[in-house]
């Protein structure tokens, strides 16, 4: 299925309005993360005091995104996105006024903690209301399969392009105004478009729990795929932070998220193209050409560079970014217990923002230490670990549909199942 007929299958289903207000409301999660970088390194002058800035909002967003989706699959979807969207572009407006105010860095750190926590996870409950919205229509079998496949691609490819446009919006809003409008920004969107998408008709009601091992989420296959989502956090951390090193030594602090934006741009271009492989070219090879590409291509960002050359570089790595996270969230849809579709997406993608948090902790102190070549050593750190795992552990079995392999399920295959390996039972 082709990008275009499957942008053409989404717009009948649900029209565009949900489209825009899903990618809009993804924005801030990536408009936050980098906007405190710069906003905090440039009102403190330390790297790493704003790598504990970032690093505590996305361990809040880490340990509340889970909550969140559970209470959503749970009652529905509706009330908790609507609560914390509004709550949250609240805290985030509190936390600029207390970095404005120069308060001191623990209790900043605690404020941004408690504004990830509150932090709405779009992209987990976009992608099962899709899911749902599919499973509802006349699709069946191998057809349906291709469209669930499809739609994965696509919603890495928004979360890819928010990817891009945070950063690249965070860049813009600091030259034109300043550093502090990049993160009040971040709050608009959360409140605006956060509040549409939980107002939109197709949020999907609450699910009955399911009881025993077909409702459980604690099935090794699943918790299996935090490992590498995790892995690509670190490499985010250190990448984010290595770049603003970067251009706060070269002296032009302001066009960190540009830069960052440069790699994000080849990355949704990548993960756009998933819709269109072979079938025959499964998920779990696609992770791990994925994550090799990741290792590999950080090796450039150790030459001498200039803004343009490190740039090229920059430009070159995206490409396994979009294939690694569309690969990942496809598996995940194949792991996952229905009922509990969004806390399983929510809990596997806190683990890449726990990975991130964690990155951009370290990776400051390493930026500060060893200068940005030091803060890039973290990001092919978490490529090479996601290489190691998924060739040496994962199994492609592991996520077979009844009846079928890697590739879509046959027709009036039901949900994922594993043959004798106990990785898809609950413990």
């Amino acid at each position: 299925m082709s990008p275009l007929e499957t942008l053409r299958r989404m717009h009948r289903i649900a029209g565009w309005p949900l489209l825009l207000a899903t990618f809009l409301a993804r924005l801030p999660v990536s408009m936050t993360l980098i906007g405190l970088l710069t906003l905090v390194t440039v009102t403190t002058g330390s790297v790493a005091a704003a790598g504990l800035v970032s690093g505590a909002f996305a361990l809040g967003e880490a340990v509340g995104g889970p909550v969140i989706a559970r209470f959503a699959d749970r009652h529905g979807q509706r009330f908790p996105v609507l609560v914390t969207a509004i709550v949250d572009a609240a805290l985030i407006v509190a936390l600029v006024a207390a970095i404005a105010a120069d308060v001191p860095l623990p209790a900043i750190v605690a404020l941004a903690a408690v504004g990830g926590l509150c932090m709405p996870q779009v992209g987990p409950m976009a992608r099962t209301r899709w899911v749902v919205l599919i499973r509802k229509g006349p699709d069946r079998g191998l057809e349906r399969e291709r469209s669930v496949s499809a739609v994965m691609s696509v919603e890495g490819v928004l979360d890819e392009a928010a990817f891009v446009l945070g950063p690249a919006l965070v860049g813009v809003l600091t030259l034109t105004l300043s550093p502090t409008a990049s993160v009040l920004g971040a709050a608009v969107l959360i409140g605006v478009f956060g509040t549409v998408f939980a107002l939109h008709p197709t949020a999907p009601p609450g699910s009955a729990p399911v009881r025993g091992a077909e409702g459980r989420i604690t099935r090794p296959a699943l918790l299996l795929l935090a490992v590498p989502m995790f892995c690509q956090g670190l490499f985010f951390g250190g990448m984010s932070t290595g770049v603003t090193a970067f251009a706060d030594n070269a002296g032009h602090g302001d066009l960190s998220g540009l830069m960052y934006a440069v790699m994000g741009s080849s990355s949704a271009l990548a993960g756009l193209m998933m819709a269109s492989l072979p079938v025959g070219f499964t998920l779990t090879a696609r992770v791990r050409v994925a994550a090799g590409g990741l290792a590999l291509l950080t090796l450039p960002l150790y030459l001498e560079h200039g803004p343009a050359t490190l740039a090229v570089a920059i430009l070159v790595l995206g490409v396994a970014i979009g294939p690694h996270l569309v690969s990942l969230f496809g598996l995940i849809e194949r792991a996952a217990p229905p009922s509990r579709l969004s806390q399983s997406m929510a809990i596997i993608l806190s683990s890449l923002i726990l990975g991130q948090a964690l990155g951009s902790m370290v990776s400051g102190s390493l930026a500060d230490s060893f200068g940005h070549q030091g803060a890039f050593a973290l990001a092919t750190a978490g490529g090479l670990a996601s290489f190691a795992v998924t060739t040496l552990v994962l199994r492609a079995r592991w996520y077979e549909r009844s009846g079928a392999s890697d590739g879509p399920a046959a027709p009036g295959s039901g949900p994922p199942v594993t043959k004798d390996t106990g990785l898809n039972s609950g413990v």
